[in-house]
Formats: C-alpha cells, sequence, structure tokens
C-alpha cells in the first residue's frame, strides 16, 4: 500500500554534508562522460572555454615559452579525451582537480624533455639542457612542489574570471559594463555613474544583480571543478 503524504518517513534524510559530496561527484563525473561525445562540439567549447587559461597560465609559469604552453594546452585536453574515452578516468579515485593538474604536469615535462633532445648548441645548448634538468627535477616532486601552489592560485582565479564569462552572455551590455567599472575596476559609485552618465540607484542594482549571477556560477563551478 502506498504511504500516506501526511505519515512520517522512516527514512533518515542525507545530511547537507553528504548531499552536496554526492551532488559534487554526479557533477564531476558527468562532466568528464560528456568529453565521451567527440561529435559534441557545444561540449568541448565549453570545457576548453573553462580550463584552457589555467592550464595556459601554469604553463608559462612553469617556465614554458607561449608558444610550448599552447601546446600543453592542446595536448593535456588531448590526453583528458583519451583517457575518457578509454574509461581511464575514475572521479571516486580522487578530485578532478587534482587529476588535470597531474595531466598538465606531465604534459609540461614532456616539453622539458623534448628540449634536452634537441641537439645542443655549444654551451647554450648544455645550459639548456640543464634548465631542463633542473625543470624537471622541480616539477617532479609531488611534495612541496611549486607547481601545485601555482596551481591553487590559478584554479581560483580561472573559476572567478569562467564565471564572469558565462554571466557575460545572460546580461546586457550596458548592466555587465556597470558591474565591472563598479566591482572588478573598482571605480566606486560616484566615478561608475559619472562616467557611464547613469545615477547610483543603476550602479547598486547592476552590482546586485549581475553579483548575485556570478556568485551563483562560481558556486555551480566550484561543485562541478574540484
Amino acid at each position: 500500500m502506498p504511504r500516506s503524504s501526511a505519515e512520517p518517513s522512516t527514512e533518515k534524510p542525507p545530511s547537507d554534508e553528504r548531499r552536496q559530496r554526492n551532488l559534487c561527484e554526479k557533477t564531476r563525473k558527468s562532466l568528464i562522460e560528456k568529453l565521451d561525445n567527440w561529435e559534441d562540439q557545444k561540449v568541448w567549447d565549453e570545457f576548453y572555454q573553462t580550463y584552457w587559461r589555467l592550464i595556459f597560465s601554469v604553463a608559462t609559469k612553469a617556465g614554458l615559452t607561449r608558444e610550448e604552453a599552447f601546446d600543453v594546452v592542446q595536448e593535456t585536453i588531448i590526453a583528458i579525451a583519451r583517457q575518457v574515452k578509454k574509461g581511464q578516468y575514475d572521479p571516486r579515485a580522487g578530485s578532478f582537480k587534482a587529476w588535470l593538474l597531474q595531466m598538465t604536469r606531465w604534459r609540461i615535462l614532456d616539453v622539458f624533455r623534448a628540449r634536452k633532445r634537441q641537439p645542443s648548441l655549444g654551451d647554450q645548448g648544455d645550459e639548456n639542457s640543464e634548465n631542463a634538468n633542473l625543470a624537471m627535477d622541480r616539477l617532479s616532486h609531488e611534495k612541496d612542489n611549486i607547481l601545485e601552489k601555482v596551481w591553487d592560485k590559478e584554479w581560483r582565479d580561472n573559476i572567478t574570471f569562467a564565471a564572469l564569462e558565462r554571466v557575460k552572455t545572460r546580461v546586457s551590455p550596458r548592466q555587465y559594463q556597470i558591474f565591472d567599472c563598479y566591482v572588478m575596476k573598482g571605480w566606486g559609485v560616484k566615478k561608475t555613474a559619472e562616467v557611464l552618465g547613469i545615477n547610483a540607484a543603476q550602479v547598486y542594482l547592476a552590482k546586485h544583480r549581475v553579483g548575485a549571477l556570478v556568485k551563483k556560477e562560481v558556486q555551480a563551478l566550484e561543485a562541478t571543478m574540484l
């Protein structure tokens, strides 16, 4: 017999912490599984736009050139796609954040290994090879690794940037301009109103509306990306 709507349930609802943990794992797994669809350009574009700046910035800070860093971005995403396609990623084994860092680290190390294999040009070649060895040694040790410290900062910055980019497509250009001047550039109410030719109420309204959307997107990205 079906339970009456007035009859109390004997099942204990999951705690907020457990519910949030389950949601994070489900969302993260969903994101990774979507990458298995090689024909879904929209999914790939979203994944690329969400993570390329993070990977690129960390690669340059590790000592790579811009060209090498762009190669790392491409190779990292390709490697991720291949592992997902083979079913080699298990969200229960660790966080997506840590997995992406490891994938990026390996691609950066590949670049330094390639540098070592290049024909040396006298002393300059020896110096380049020595620098590559030092960089590889520094990046290979996970404990107290400087790359992890850079990764944590860039990760937080990337979440904020990605949230702003998503919100920008959902509000009017005028509202985002007001928010950007007042909040991001820190102009203050008076300067923002004077430069944009609006009143203080419009500044506060844009801050409230756009700010609320940014906060919501940051929370959603954190749930997906951690």
